[in-house]
Order: structure tokens, then C-alpha cells, then sequence
């Protein structure tokens, strides 16, 4: 009887106790961070410093894994299909919530639902800016739409996938402004912006983080930005809205993880997540 009271008492402690084991280990082994488009681009640039400062914050190892294809679905549909325990995390950009409603569209299975994630932490969020080489003809956006008009179908933009952070506003744009452009897509942001720094493309958009290193070089110019009002690093470029283009699209990144993932393991994730932000 004692060690049937014994057993009962240690069976009760450890279902009462399981929520807490988790997050009270948690991370007890390095944990993978997916980034689904190739280096270089914001996706990339916002994990390799967050990996770093939760390495810094935890004391284990967060590695970043890139694994680009289709504008970021072939990521993010491997990183839904991990164990949800909080070892297998994405970084996804705001191309995450068009992808899978761009596949319905198109009559394809879903790569990925949204719903199959559960949201961390929104890392950063910025408007989108809008390029050109600076030895190209156009000095201002009305340059270049009045270019574009003379010439449909001829002008070239690049971008980091069909459907991507890049795909979308600049379509947005291309329809408010009335012009026609050949798109060009490539893995990631990284490689877009370098297809406008070797001359193959005319035109790209990019996340400021990217964009900026390469104005302040003097190698490209900055045409617009995307944003509600004029962001305070390009203080100086208008915004389609001001330009009388009725487009805003701001380029997010957030940290996923998957949906299952025992909610101490969640609230653990967004504290240390916090953390290495404020640090």
C-alpha cells in the first residue's frame, strides 16, 4: 500500500510539475534558427545579431540555417514541419502571410499555413525603399515612371522570389503608377540588391537595412519610400503617398516558432527574446 500511496504521489507531482519542466531547461541544447532565403538579405541581417545575442543571453548555442527556394515557402513549410519544442525556430519576412494565399490563388497546395506557427516576437519593421544605380538617368521617382510609361515591358526590377517582400510592393507601385516592368527573381534580397549593383536589373526595393550601406556609398539612389511619412535615415526621400501614389508596405521580420510548442517554451522563447533585444 505505501508504495502504491508512493508511486500515486510521485505520478500527481510529475503531471502537475510538466508544464514547468520545459522552460525550466529550456534551451538545453543549441537551437536552430531557419531563415528561408539566402544570405544577405534582412531576413538574414536580422537572425545572424539576434542568434548572437541569445547565444549571449542563454549561454547555448543558436545557429542560423538558411534555407532559401521559392521566395521563402521552401523554408518556412520545412521549418512547420519541425517538432514543435522550441529547437527548430523561423525568421520569416511579411512575404510569409501572402505566400500561401498567392498559392490558393494560383490553384496550388498551400507550401504552409500560417496557423501552423505561433509568433514570437516582431524583430523589426521598416517601409521599403525603392532604387536605382546612382549613374542611371532617373534622379527622381517621376523620372522613372515617365521612363517606364515610354517603355513597357522593358524596364527590369529584381526581387527575392515570386510573391517575396520585394515582389509585392513593387507591383503595388507598378499598378498605382501605371507602368509595366519585367521582374526578375532571385533567393534572396542580398542577391536582388547585387543584380542592381552589377547593372542586370533597373530597378530594385529594399529594406533600409540593406539599402542604406550602399546610398551612403554613393552607389545607388533612392527614388521613395513606401512608408506613411518619411522615415528619419532617408529624411531626405519622399514617399509614394506624397508623390500622389496611394501605396504603403512596410517589410517586418519576426521570430516563429511552431504551433504545439508547450506555451512555457513560448513564454520562455518571448522573455530571453526580450532580452537580447534590450541588451
Amino acid at each position: 500500500m505505501k508504495h502504491f500511496i508512493y508511486a500515486f504521489a510521485l505520478f500527481v507531482c510529475n503531471v502537475l510539475l510538466a508544464p514547468f519542466g520545459h522552460a525550466q531547461t529550456y534551451p538545453n541544447k543549441p537551437v536552430t534558427i531557419i531563415v528561408p532565403l539566402a544570405p544577405g538579405g534582412i531576413s538574414d541581417l536580422t537572425a545572424r545579431p539576434l542568434a548572437a545575442a541569445l547565444s549571449q543571453v542563454t549561454g547555448q548555442s543558436f545557429i542560423v540555417e538558411n534555407k532559401p527556394g521559392a521566395g521563402g515557402a521552401m523554408g518556412a513549410a520545412f521549418a512547420a514541419n519541425q517538432k514543435p519544442d522550441g529547437y527548430k525556430l523561423l525568421v520569416a519576412l511579411t512575404s510569409m502571410l501572402v505566400i500561401p494565399e498567392a498559392e490558393k490563388v494560383a490553384g496550388k497546395q498551400p507550401s504552409y499555413e500560417v496557423n501552423q506557427f505561433i509568433p514570437i516576437a516582431k524583430v523589426s519593421a521598416d517601409p521599403v525603399v525603392l532604387l536605382v544605380k546612382a549613374d542611371s538617368p532617373w534622379k527622381t521617382m517621376e523620372d522613372f515612371v515617365k521612363d517606364a510609361k515610354n517603355r513597357p515591358g522593358i524596364l527590369s526590377y529584381s526581387s527575392s522570389g515570386l510573391f517575396g517582400a520585394i515582389h509585392v510592393p513593387m507591383e503595388m507601385a507598378a499598378q498605382a503608377s501605371g507602368i509595366k516592368l519585367i521582374h526578375v527573381p532571385y533567393q534572396s534580397g542580398g542577391q536582388s540588391m547585387a543584380a542592381l549593383l552589377g547593372g542586370q536589373v533597373d530597378v530594385t526595393i529594399q529594406a533600409p537595412g540593406v539599402a542604406n550601406p550602399h546610398i551612403k556609398s554613393g552607389k545607388i539612389r533612392a527614388l521613395a519610400t513606401f512608408g506613411n511619412a518619411r522615415t528619419k535615415v532617408l529624411s531626405e526621400i519622399p514617399t509614394l503617398k506624397e508623390l500622389g501614389y496611394d501605396v504603403e508596405f512596410y517589410i517586418w521580420a519576426s521570430l516563429f516558432t511552431q504551433k504545439g510548442t508547450p506555451q512555457d517554451v513560448v513564454t520562455k522563447l518571448r522573455t530571453i527574446v526580450r532580452q537580447a533585444i534590450d541588451e
